[in-house]
This record gives structure tokens, sequence and C-alpha cells, in this order.
């Protein structure tokens, strides 16, 4: 079985995000970037497949800037066979992301499509259900456990409600959710052999999908700060702060 896994970098899950002084974005400049964290889980699961003898090449993709090849290193660190850069520079929609994932797909030809569930940096959780449209290929999202039989997959998933299983036939694409590992941490000697691993560097104007976005961003500020909490003596004074509060709203 041929595992395509598709990874993000972003900004790394333990920087306090700070929006630029204009309101145009997300500052980035300086900033420690990785890869999404949820990527990363759906790394793991491709390497336990390779290593359980159910899965035979893991294929890894990024779609970005230059600077993508860290997060592909660090998923050839971890056990993927090769990787793929998609190169741009432009700000790109889920949905062209979506799109340029498909071509790679058709080319590649994998067995199963790892994704993580969404990425941190935007939370759109879009990726992986338009790119199972788009190929016409079962999903299943949310993913805690996957289990190879045959040629199909059981895959557990998380839902409102608790946990569902589900069955579905190869080719498919799953969305990894947190529960579903814990990734490793690759050790130096698989660091360095990573850097010895096949990395193709492909424009993204060669995949003939167009890049222009359909939506414009008008403005985007940091939450209100919160307000700082009260501390009380009792719960007598607890149970008047909270007649205070509500006479308060109701006189607004």
């Amino acid at each position: 079985m041929k595992i395509l896994v598709a990874v993000k970098r972003v900004v790394d899950h333990n920087v306090r995000i700070r929006v630029r002084p204009d309101g145009t974005g997300v500052e980035t400049s300086g900033v420690r970037m990785s890869m999404n964290p949820f990527c990363k889980h759906a790394v793991e699961a491709s390497v336990q497949l390779v290593e359980k003898g159910e899965a035979s090449e893991v294929v890894v993709v990024s779609i970005g800037p230059k600077q993508s090849n860290d997060v592909i290193l660090t998923a050839l660190a971890m056990g993927a066979h090769r990787g793929i850069l998609v190169e741009t520079d432009a700000p790109l929609e889920t949905l062209t992301i979506a799109k340029l994932l498909a071509k790679v797909v058709e080319e590649e030809q994998p067995d199963l499509i790892l994704l993580g569930k969404q990425a941190v940096d935007d939370d759109s959780n879009h990726v992986g259900q338009m790119l199972a449209a788009l190929t016409n290929r079962p999903q299943a999202t949310f993913a805690s456990e996957i289990v190879v039989k045959g040629n199909e997959l059981e895959v557990t998933r998380e839902v409102d409600y608790g946990r569902e299983t589900l069955r579905l036939p190869l080719p498919a694409v799953v969305t990894a959710d947190l529960r579903l590992n814990t990734p490793r941490n690759a050790a130096l000697p698989m660091v360095m052999k990573a850097r010895s691993k096949p990395l193709a560097v492909r424009p993204a104007a060669e995949f003939g999908v167009d890049l222009a976005p359909r939506l414009v961003v008008e403005k985007i500020s940091p939450p209100a700060e919160r307000v700082a909490g009260k501390t009380v003596g009792s719960v007598a004074d607890l149970a008047a702060a909270i007649v205070s509060e509500v006479n308060e709203m109701e006189a607004l």
C-alpha cells in the first residue's frame, strides 16, 4: 500500500500569536514555525502502518514557500520515504490547496491519503473533505484509530456524541485527530538520514491550477483582552457579586 501524507508549515503551537499592527494578517516574520500538530499525527499513522507491514511507501507533500522544506524533512526523519514540495509564495485558499493535492494524487495514485483534520493557523477543516470530493474517494474524518483489513479500512472517528466506526474501501482519504497516536521524536541519526532522502521541489504553476484568491480578507484583529477575575471571601459574597452582575446586565 502506498500512502500520501499532506503536511503544513504553521506558526509553532507554543508561540503566542500576534496580529500585525496593520491588521493584514498574523505576524510570521521571525516567528518559530513547525509542522501542524494534526499533520504530525497523520505522518505517525503512516509510519506505523509501514512498520506493521501494511504499507510499503510513504510520500509526504507540502504546499507553500521554500521554507516548507523543513516540515517535509521532519516527516522524512520520522520515517517517510520521500517528499514533494509544491512551491509557491502566494497565500492559498483551502479549495486551491485541495486542487493542487488532487493533481499530486493523480500523479502518485496512492492507496491511502492521510491529512491532519485541520490546521491550527486557520482551523478551516476543509482540505480533507474537498480532496475526497475532487478525487471521488470515500472519506473518514477525525480518525482516532485506523485498522487495515485487506482492501478496506476500519476507521474509528470522533463525533459529537462519542465515537463511530466506519468501514470504507481503498483508495480512501482519512483525516487524523489528536487521539490517533503519539507522534515520535526523531533521533539525530534519523534527522541526518532524512537529508539524503528524495525531495522533489516543483513550482505550483506547473500543475495548471488557478491560484488567484476568491475571497478578500478585509481585516484581522486579536480577540478582546479577558477581563480580570475577582476574588471573594465567601459563598455569600459570590452570590452577591453574581446578583450585582445580573442587575448591571439587565440595566443595559
